[in-house]
């Protein structure tokens, strides 16, 4: 059940509906002619603590300052000490039914109120700290540090707690932090709330409290339903190739939260084969014949995919093929080998800038070979990229086409950013212990692949008795690579 549809069932008896969408106000807050804006640049952005004190709208501004005030004590009052859980709860839930039909700009008002209006006392903070400051390595430590802690918990983390009180109220947070990921680029005020959801996320969505079910054609329509809807890599374009995507050589699997049960967090799909595949077009055609699974020996990861963006932060993808691993080694004991075949979804945008730099690292005989593939000598950037916007017409030996797999290998195996690879799929795989097994050539034909990397796919490969090495190295900023593709960095 999605979070307008719980609102509307939940608070149908605990509120009348707003008259308009567009026009409803929190509840009890007296409905008012909205005054005549003012054209944008001629008004100052008001804080919201100056809105708050104010006695008119001004400019874009969302709630008037009466609306805003009657919302803050809305807000104060579902945190209220004077009430019980469930009716700070009920209040809550009758928040989230007005911000159901709440414009962006009136949401955008809650979560500045829910952000700002709602942080740890700074003057009992500081005292707390002082005081476990001066109590370290005494006796009292141990109160004082408790002390300082409790002090710094904002009233802000007890008030999205009373918004989980009721079936659907977790679904609702989730969904309210995704709304806001557009708005935190440009308000920093949000940061605040931001934050503090992700750390409450963290704990609630903990690897330890989720459920991994295993995704079948069996499964219920509605949930395979969410695997369409939700596939981030491999666009699924019919239940045909849904279907094959859930065949007998196949699994797919999700995990779950007991207070969304209906929807995979995140779900990995796999391909038994009998070797690493370097191309998709064949795992993802139709009318493939399904393999034999007594012979296959190879788990290949091909697609992994989050749904809750309002989850952004909350790592449990690399538990998730942990545990995928040890369910089908239970499952399939000929199982040997458990790899990827990844997108490189920043090559080409990294190439479009990096490329003379690139250029620039070849010998003089390399330079010269490149330019008579590209027909200009010495070529130019532009030149280079332009044989590479048509790289499927490339041939096996053309000097254009290897020096494109060596850019592939600096991106992958050279460049970080603050520490950690450069490339987000890369990043994933590799921050999980795996290693840079192989690049692929033409491994996605489709335009998204030619977009993203030229066609070019990666295999990172799981070898489970190195994953800790693996991952010491890239702690050391070495990022873990095959043999045959630190020869193409050589070259």
């Amino acid at each position: 059940m999605n979070t307008p549809t719980w609102i509307s069932r939940g608070v149908s008896k605990l509120m009348p509906a707003p008259k308009a969408a567009k026009t409803a106000e929190p509840t009890g807050a007296a409905a008012a002619p909205a005054p005549t804006p003012v054209p944008r640049g001629k008004a100052t952005l008001r804080s919201t603590r100056e809105r708050l004190e104010a006695t008119l709208r001004q400019g874009d501004e969302a709630l008037s300052p009466r609306m805003l005030r009657r919302t803050l004590e809305e807000l104060r009052g579902i945190i209220d000490a004077r009430v019980s859980e469930v009716e700070g709860g009920r209040r809550a839930m009758a928040v989230a039914a007005w911000y159901a039909g709440a414009t962006p700009a009136r949401r955008r008002d809650l979560w500045l109120l829910m952000s700002e209006m709602f942080v740890a006392d700074p003057v009992k903070a500081k005292e707390a700290q002082a005081r476990f400051a001066a109590a370290v390595g005494t006796p009292d430590e141990a109160v004082a540090e408790v002390h300082y802690r409790r002090a710094t918990v904002s009233p802000r983390r007890r008030l999205l707690q009373r918004f989980s009180v009721y079936p659907g109220g977790v679904q609702f947070l989730v969904d309210m932090r995704a709304d806001m990921q557009t708005s935190l680029r440009s308000d920093k005020r949000l940061q605040a709330l931001d934050v503090e959801m992700e750390y409450m996320f963290s704990t609630w969505f903990d690897v330890g409290f989720l459920d991994l079910r295993r995704i079948s054609w069996d499964s219920p329509a509605s949930l395979i339903e969410k695997l369409i809807q939700y596939e981030a890599v491999h666009d699924i374009k019919s239940w045909a190739d849904v279907k094959n995507r859930l065949d007998s050589d196949r699994r797919c699997y999700g995990f779950f939260h007991p207070r969304l049960p209906d929807v995979p967090l995140i779900f990995v799909e796999v391909a038994l084969v009998d070797e690493i595949a370097s191309d998709i077009v064949p795992l993802l055609d139709e009318s493939a014949a399904a393999a034999d699974l007594q012979k296959a020996t190879t788990a290949i990861f091909y697609s992994i995919s989050n749904t809750q963006v309002g989850l952004r932060g909350v790592s449990f993808g690399d538990s998730l093929i942990k545990r995928v691993v040890e369910t089908l080694k239970d499952e399939f004991p000929k199982l040997r080998t458990f790899a990827t075949l990844s997108p490189i979804p920043g090559l080409r945008a990294w190439l479009g800038r990096q490329v003379t730099t690139q250029l620039e690292r070849l010998d003089e005989r390399s330079l010269r070979d490149l330019g008579r593939a590209v027909g200009f000598e010495p070529p130019s950037a532009e030149h280079v990229l332009a044989a590479w916007d048509k790289p499927l017409a490339l041939d096996a030996k053309s000097p254009a086409r290897q020096f494109l797999l060596q850019c592939a290998a600096q991106y992958l195996g050279r460049e970080l950013q603050e520490g950690k690879p450069l490339d987000p799929v890369a990043r994933f795989h590799l921050g999980n212990g795996a290693r840079v097994e192989r690049l692929n050539w033409a491994g996605d034909p489709s335009a998204k692949g030619l977009k993203q990397s030229y066609g070019l796919m990666v295999n990172y490969l799981y070898d489970l008795k190195r994953l800790d090495k693996h991952r010491g190295l890239l702690a050391q900023g070495r990022i873990p690579m095959a043999s045959e593709v630190e020869s193409l960095l050589k070259n």
